[in-house]
């Protein structure tokens, strides 16, 4: 699947199919956060939250290319993320964009 963020795919007529989305809420366990809670008070990079913002982000997009071929799309454009914190420890990514079929000259 052929995804990027922009509107359109240069040298390719395209038709818009809808909207597509793939979430997922993700948390670490206490014993992580703990540690991570530890590391606020040096400053530095969270890497066990890194790690688990890039799995979700995976995560998310792997289920909106899901739904996207269920429609029958050739690419996804304008790929978006969004994210918000749900509760401690615990957040939501969010994957949108438009599916979108190839238009044969």
């Amino acid at each position: 699947m052929f995804i990027v963020n922009t509107n359109d795919i240069p040298g390719q007529p395209i038709q818009a199919l809808g909207v597509v989305t793939g979430s997922t809420i993700q948390s670490k366990n206490i014993g992580k956060d703990i540690g991570q809670g530890f590391k606020t008070l040096v400053g530095g990079e969270l890497k066990s939250y890194t790690k688990m913002m890039d799995e979700a982000r995976n995560i998310a997009m792997q289920r909106m290319v899901e739904q996207a071929q269920q429609m029958g799309a050739d690419a996804i454009v304008s790929l978006r993320f969004a994210s918000s914190a749900v509760m401690a420890g615990a957040a939501e990514v969010l994957a949108y964009g438009t599916a979108v079929k190839y238009i044969n000259n």
